[in-house]
């Protein structure tokens, strides 16, 4: 079953943290299990960004996030946030292409 993981954050620092995307993604190339990421900003609250995250599977998603550039990534991600990360780990139940 694919897996979804949504991370919100609140940040004034969006291209460094675009960096830090950019450097994890040459970092884990070949090796990470994410298929596809949107980086999103709120309308409605200022600062305010989710990124979505698709994986083929939970078991995917845990393997990606053992990663130990993974766990930099986090910890340099936080830095850069007034608020968050949070998380929320969602299993696909329908996916549609219109």
């Amino acid at each position: 079953m694919a897996f979804v993981q949504v991370i919100e954050v609140t940040t004034t620092k969006v291209p460094e943290i675009e960096e830090l995307m950019d450097e994890w993604l040459a970092a884990t190339e070949g090796r990470r299990s994410a298929r596809r990421s949107l980086l999103t900003r709120d309308r409605d609250r200022a600062d305010t960004y989710v990124q979505v995250v698709e994986f083929p599977s939970f078991e995917a998603a845990m393997a990606n996030s053992a990663l130990p550039e993974t766990a930099a990534f986090a910890e340099k991600l936080t830095a850069l946030c007034t608020s968050g990360p949070t998380f929320r780990n969602l299993d696909v139940v329908r996916a549609d292409d219109w």
